[in-house]
């Protein structure tokens, strides 16, 4: 009998943010969680440590500019709870988790809608170099009307304009990341005293509706040039975006069913923008709580809910959608809203759970008491193992996105439990792949691949004719 062809090899980011909870209102009171450490680079240099034992791509850090003040009309309930509220930069976080790895990748999430173009490409190329390559930049629009209040705006610009304006960003990034300097530029000739040759350094000369930007960046080529896109955003205008950007992907579904349409929408969108259906790695929200045996992972899991905060839960929701749920009564479906925030994260919660029935305020605040937007998986490692096997061969995901219960235990019994069991069934790598993050996603070297939207601003030297 011929054998059963090898799983597929399932990847792993540690999903944080420099907070207090982050996904998990509520559960910074449990006696185990270190979440309120986040001020303390220690923390920091522990968790990178944790995750590169267990051969994770990377840490992915999420982030806001703005309080969550939706819910109640008012930022009392996050406050309170701290809902991702206070939350200092992520950008400041990498240096020293860098310092402490060898291989470990990091995305850095950072909005387009506040900061301009010009000093943020410096910013990227700074953390490419000082990392050896290992840095991703995860692209965010922004949701948070507070933000753009607090920037001088009366509310943030519609949904898909703000893919508009984040396009014709990112256009200035790569002209600048990519077509700025010629890789020979910086010739460090002690005899000559020349360090970079001007004639190999150009003029972006970018006009556009948003940006003008006329000079030069002045960072040389880092490693990867272009950090690793990352993006998160299953709207179809979010889609859109990320089949012309992105490299990797982080998407939330409650069900199997829901990943596997959303899976499939983003591949065949790489598809017709010209790219492989797998140049985009995806990965899936999710929480994972094991232990050694089934009974201890489900114990651990009842321990864990009763720290969860409704409040804080709803108030992160009503910011993810958009919708005020302090304005409905708990046992009120959520009915058909409009969101003029993350359209996804309103979508699942207007179609019916998987009883049937729709679902309901107070089912949205247990969903999201723990994990957030994710699912959570609860069993032994080997129980885990198995279910991650099934999710990547039913829905064409490449790897999960783990949020925490409690930090670092979460991350910690992932890495004691489920990894080994992985590894055991050929299913999860037993060694980092050479190179910058981009290399050890793809193994296809350490620049975007010409096909990538970046790589047509490289520059390229006038032909005489």
């Amino acid at each position: 009998m011929a054998n059963s062809p090898a799983p597929r090899q399932i990847r792993f980011n540690a999903f944080d943010m420099n907070c207090v909870g982050h996904q998990s209102p509520g559960l910074w009171r449990h006696p185990e969680d270190q979440s309120s450490r986040y001020n303390d680079i220690r923390y920091w240099t522990e968790l990178a440590k944790i995750c590169e034992r267990g051969l994770f791509d990377g840490i992915f850090i999420a982030d806001v500019l703005g309080t969550y003040d939706v819910y109640g009309s008012s930022n009392e309930a996050t406050l309170r709870q701290g809902t991702q509220v206070p939350v200092n930069d992520p950008l400041l976080l990498v240096s020293a988790m860098a310092l402490v790895t060898e291989n470990l990748g990091f995305g850095v999430t950072a909005g387009t809608a506040y900061e301009h173009p010009y000093p943020f490409a410096r910013r990227l190329s700074t953390l490419d170099h000082i990392t050896n390559g290992r840095v991703g930049w995860n692209v965010v629009t922004g949701y948070l009307p507070s933000a753009a209040r607090n920037m001088g705006q009366e509310d943030q610009l519609e949904h898909d304009e703000r893919y508009n304006h984040a396009d014709e960003y990112l256009e200035v990034v790569y002209k600048l990341l990519e077509g700025s300097w010629e890789d020979d530029a910086v010739v460090r000739d002690r005899e000559s005293g020349v360090f970079t040759d001007p004639s190999k350094v150009h003029d972006i000369n970018h006009e556009g509706k948003y940006f003008k930007v006329p000079g030069i960046h002045i960072s040389e080529p880092s490693p990867q040039r272009t950090p690793v896109i990352f993006q998160a955003g299953a709207s179809p205008r979010g889609i859109a975006f990320a089949a012309e950007n992105a490299e990797a992907v982080f998407v939330g579904a409650p069900t199997v069913e829901k990943l596997k349409a959303t899976v499939t929408k983003i591949r065949d969108a790489a598809e017709a923008a010209g790219r492989d259906r797998y140049s985009i790695r995806i990965y899936t929200l999710l929480t994972i709580i094991t232990a050694a045996t089934p009974e201890e992972a489900q114990a651990k899991h009842e321990d864990y809910q009763r720290y969860t905060s409704d409040e804080g839960a709803l108030a992160l929701m009503s910011g993810w959608m958009g919708v005020d749920l302090s304005t409905y009564n708990l046992d009120e479906p959520l009915g058909n809203v409009k969101s003029n925030a993350i359209q996804s994260a309103a979508g699942n919660f207007q179609k019916v759970k998987d009883d049937g029935e729709p679902w309901t305020v107070r089912d949205i605040a247990e969903s999201a008491g723990i994990g957030g937007l994710g699912p959570r998986l609860v069993g032994s490692g080997a129980e885990v193992a198995e279910e991650l096997i099934r999710w990547v061969e039913e829905t064409d995901v490449d790897g999960f996105n783990l949020a925490y219960a409690v930090t670092p235990g979460t991350f910690e019994d992932v890495v004691e439990f489920v990894v080994p069991e992985l590894q055991k069934r050929g299913a999860y790598p037993t060694e980092y792949a050479p190179g910058t993050l981009r290399n050890k996603l793809f193994g296809a070297g350490d620049k975007l691949p010409e096909t990538h939207r970046g790589a047509k601003y490289r520059f390229a030297p006038a032909v005489n004719g």
